[in-house]
């Protein structure tokens, strides 16, 4: 399973769309940016931190094929990047990411 951290209402637009197709830094890229159960902690922090209002996508990589590729980071780390569309039907949840007591954001358990 990957992750998709993103604004809720662009998550609205991507369900009665049909399909997600990026947000901000995706489109400006030309890919979605996933991370994995152990890069979006620390992802959430560098590049949403204080942001309300957003979700937590969970996406089945599998279901992504060969869309789906493993390239570097600034730090060296692999994040799965998406170079197309993220249809919904390789979505397994999606959940609430809001900020907590701390104002770091309150993941769901995994």
């Amino acid at each position: 399973m990957i992750f998709k951290i993103c604004p809720r209402s662009a998550w609205r637009e991507a369900e009665q769309q049909g399909r997600f197709v990026g947000a901000g830094i995706d489109l400006r890229d030309g890919y979605i940016h996933f991370s994995t159960a152990d890069q979006m902690r620390e992802t959430a922090a560098l590049h949403f931190a204080g942001h309300g209002d957003l979700v937590l996508v969970a996406a089945d990589e599998a279901a992504l094929g060969d869309a789906l590729k493993w390239e570097p980071a600034r730090s060296g780390a692999l994040f799965p990047h998406l170079h197309g569309t993220l249809t919904l039907d390789a979505v397994r949840w999606v959940k609430p990411l809001p900020l907590g007591p701390d104002g770091r954001h309150a993941f769901p358990d995994l």
